[in-house]
């Protein structure tokens, strides 16, 4: 599940599912894939070389990107397929803005991934711009980069969809009523996969977080980086953690904030049924916070009746959509965004507040601002379908799809049936994959930094504890009873001094930290918005 596109202030964001073994959709043979993992490991190589010779022509950025200077833009060439070095080649798009602090100071480029998979990364260097305080000292020493992963955004691409079918609403309810529901919806999904294999068939056996970690190392030699300093956030973990296995030596400093569980086992779908647990305990610390402030929102004063409140409008919604196109798929989507963000939590009960006292129109508006721009929005959604497709193995019968989301929509119903129909296509993928990594510590890896909010719902703390594990000499800094996904952007000295110290001294502490949480969400104001 992905978050809503029209939100984070330096991207998007998302996780997915699944295990590999018996009944499920798998990978190469191991004898081929030894030989093409040799040719691959020399293609990488390769682009490297032709790309450090290269450099980055950066230039003004094109008008339509909205990113003004002093934010420069460029490109990077990579192979489609690094097994075909000398074959096809796709362009990466990719932005900076300079450090702020003197030439003495500058100790190389930032990169940044901001999550999905299917998140742009283009607005990273915005935070220099506009001048965010929790980042200002880091930006003294670093170049913002941010790019665009292959297949999103400006860099190759992938679609499934038209993106005035994907835009279309209100959708089918994602909790279905009956066997015919789940009959149609299934057709939905197995329409989709083959959707995106007839619009992209090219690009998706190509587009792996493997892939996109070579692309990344690529983009290093092309800044100048003898060795790379990465941010990531939410998959954007996963993807430094497959860059860390397999280019262990080519890492300088390393953030990893809100860690999708890097265990084979987990992704990805086991990782998207974790998920529908910890969204709804999530969004049950969110229902409580309304209800604690009742006399804003006018919800209810406990979290039952707040839940109550919501399965009326949920089930008003289904048997007629609000405005014509908000039914209840539009509406979690548009919630999910509260037990996403804490950041959300007021404007989310604000609008069904104003909702609830007879404005209409904030609603509508709100749930349909996740795909104004229609483009922008099935690419990606493309994206992140045919990443997390590409990744893993999943299983490819019914019955375990249904069994498992009949099971988990029982305890935890507000995100399952929803999460399953947006990763059931990887059930019928028409297109091959690639091996999943093993994430693990390999020569020459410097300590990484890992920060994680105890009560996270897109990436629950277990992926931190097993990011932890795997990377040696790492540490882990948790803030407790707290679940906003993203924590280095928050403002919370306990963490953000140790990742300006981390990012600027290479030191971290030598244990464990458990930071207490960021301050709480007030209410803005309600019911006349």
């Amino acid at each position: 599940m992905r978050r809503s596109a029209a939100l984070g202030a330096a991207g998007a964001l998302v996780t997915g599912t699944l295990i590999a073994g018996a009944g499920t959709a798998g990978a190469a043979a191991p004898s081929l894939a030894g030989h093409r993992q040799d040719a691959v490991e020399r293609g990488v190589r390769a682009a490297a070389d032709r790309a450090a010779e290269a450099g980055v022509d950066w230039q003004d950025c094109p008008a339509d990107w909205g990113l003004a200077a002093p934010v420069q833009c460029g490109w990077v060439s990579v192979p489609l397929d690094y097994a075909r070095p000398g074959g096809r080649t796709i362009k990466i798009a990719v932005d900076r803005v300079a450090h702020t602090g003197g030439k003495d100071e500058r100790q190389g480029a930032l990169v940044y991934n901001p999550g999905g998979p299917g998140a742009s990364g283009l607005l990273f260097p915005m935070h220099v711009v506009g001048k965010t305080p929790v980042w200002a000292k880091t930006a003294r020493a670093y170049d913002f980069v941010g790019f665009d992963p292959r297949g999103v955004g400006r860099s190759a691409p992938v679609s499934c969809q038209a993106p005035e079918e994907f835009a279309k609403a209100p959708k089918p309810d994602p909790v279905p009523g009956s066997e015919a529901d789940k009959r149609a919806l299934r057709k939905r999904a197995e329409d989709y996969a083959a959707g995106c294999f007839e619009r992209s068939g090219d690009l998706l056996p190509h587009l792996t977080t493997a892939d996109t970690a070579r692309d990344l190392d690529v983009i290093r030699a092309a800044l100048g980086e003898k060795r790379l300093n990465y941010l990531g956030t939410s998959y954007g973990t996963y993807l430094g953690a497959v860059y860390a296995t397999l280019f262990p030596g080519h890492v300088r400093r390393m953030v990893a904030d809100s860690v999708v569980n890097p265990s084979r086992d987990k992704i990805w779908y086991g990782a998207n049924l974790g998920q529908d647990v910890a969204f709804e305990r999530r969004w049950t610390d969110w229902k409580t916070w309304v209800a604690g402030h009742d006399a804003a929102y006018h919800l209810g004063s406990t979290a039952a009746e707040v839940q109550t409140r919501w399965e009326k409008l949920r089930a008003a919604a289904a048997k007629k959509p609000i405005g014509g196109t908000v039914g209840p798929a539009e509406l979690t989507e548009l919630f999910q965004n509260a037990p996403y963000y804490d950041f959300m939590w007021d404007p989310i009960a604000a609008v069904w507040s104003a909702y609830a006292a007879g404005n209409e129109a904030l609603l509508v508006a709100a749930a349909g601002a996740a795909n104004a721009d229609a483009v922008a929005a099935e690419n990606a959604n493309a994206a992140y379908t045919a990443v997390q497709c590409a990744d893993a193995p999943w299983p490819t019968a019914w019955r375990t799809w249904d069994r498992d989301a009949t099971r988990l929509h029982r305890q935890a119903p507000f995100m399952t049936w929803s999460n399953t129909w947006k990763n059931l296509p990887c059930a019928t993928w028409p297109a091959e994959r690639r091996p999943t990594v093993e994430v693990t510590t390999g020569k020459g890896l410097p300590p990484v930094l890992i920060v994680q909010s105890a009560r996270d719902a897109a990436a629950p703390y277990d992926g931190a504890v097993e990011l932890h594990k795997r990377l040696k000499g790492s540490r882990l800094i948790t803030e407790r009873d707290a679940g906003s996904h993203g924590v280095t952007d928050l403002t919370n000295p306990c963490v953000n001094d140790r990742v300006d110290a981390y990012f600027l001294t290479g030191r971290t502490d030598d244990a464990d930290v458990t930071c207490a949480p960021h301050a709480a969400p007030e209410p803005a104001g309600a019911g006349s918005r």
